[in-house]
């Protein structure tokens, strides 16, 4: 073999070599409070941020917090699982900025990523709030499961508002002391199937959880909300807003409490239903109010009383009584 090709292998052997551990991405990394993000993510070596280790996590792969720590905030771009479980993972993202985003919309198959959150504090304290602790812009799904998010008070501590069709579980998740709590708000021609299960949302400036369909086109919006507290904020604790021309929304309220807010569930617009079974609503300062032809139906098994405590009572009543078909 003449030496020229020879020497010609040997550089391109050596070349890919070099690139081979830039290109790699594992199926599980790392990140430590005492990491540090030049190196590959591993166990033995692992990075100090989520977002230096999403670039070295292949898709679908899954990020783990090795010991406590803050770990920044972070955009999410392709399938991806963040679990710290088990240990503190915190991110902290004051300064009026998002603490994690979900979007896919610049890859080649936007509206496609599954996302889970599992296990962390995002808390947005400082001199400037915290914008939103949960950012879903596109994607497939998003599961957030034993979370705590507070001081969103520039925005929202679960922001679900996609321009694709998404679906969205929350489930052990506490959304306090934000501007609202959860806010789902699909634009364009997007829309969004939400479970929400033992969602605490209290003690936020606005509402604890707002369904608006404003300047949404799509098809209909579902949530359901059991298991649940919606208390102590100041504007209402589940808030529907669905106009003629916009998507339809439909919520249903199971087995939860609605207290101490300003009204307890507001519905306003032709397209905005909810429905309440197993419900208690009380020490608000006004129990339901619906308006514009909206309707909130009672299965006849919740307590609407005392709203507000102590004083004349400010009920309202329900549009009405579902009746279930036995």
């Amino acid at each position: 073999m003449r030496f020229e090709t020879k020497l010609a292998i040997a550089a391109m052997s050596a070349a890919a070599l070099w690139a081979s551990p830039a290109a790699a991405q594992a199926t599980r990394t790392w990140v430590s409070g005492v990491g540090d993000d030049v190196n590959p993510c591993s166990r033995t070596a692992p990075c100090k941020t989520f977002a230096g280790a999403i670039s070295k996590t292949a898709a679908g792969g899954e990020i783990n917090c090795l010991d406590p720590g803050g770990f920044g905030t972070v955009t999410i771009t392709k399938s991806m699982t963040i679990d710290c479980s088990g240990t503190f993972g915190s991110v902290l993202n004051s300064g009026g900025i998002n603490g994690v985003v979900v979007n896919d919309s610049a890859t080649a198959t936007p509206g496609t990523i599954d996302v889970k959150l599992r296990g962390l504090s995002i808390d947005g304290a400082g001199t400037t709030p915290g914008l939103n602790g949960i950012r879903f812009v596109t994607g497939r799904s998003l599961i957030v499961e034993d979370v705590f998010i507070q001081n969103q008070k520039s925005g929202s501590g679960v922001s679900i508002q996609p321009t694709t069709n998404v679906e969205v579980y929350l489930t052990h998740v506490t959304v306090a002391d934000g501007g609202t709590g959860v806010l789902v708000q699909p634009t364009g021609t997007g829309t969004a199937l939400v479970t929400m299960r033992n969602v605490f949302a209290v003690n936020n400036s606005s509402n604890g959880v707002r369904v608006d369909s404003t300047g949404n086109t799509g098809t209909r919006n579902r949530i359901t909300i059991y298991d649940s507290e919606l208390s102590g904020n100041n504007t209402a604790g589940l808030n529907v807003n669905a106009f003629a021309g916009t998507a339809a929304a439909g919520v249903i309220l199971s087995d939860s409490t609605v207290s101490g807010n300003g009204t307890g569930i507001i519905a306003n617009g032709g397209f905005a239903t909810v429905r309440v079974s197993d419900t208690t609503i009380t020490g608000n300062t006004t129990g339901v109010s619906f308006a514009n032809s909206s309707a909130i139906f009672s299965y006849g098994d919740n307590l609407l009383d005392a709203n507000p405590d102590n004083v004349a009572p400010n009920n309202g009543a329900f549009t009405g009584a579902v009746i279930p078909k036995r």
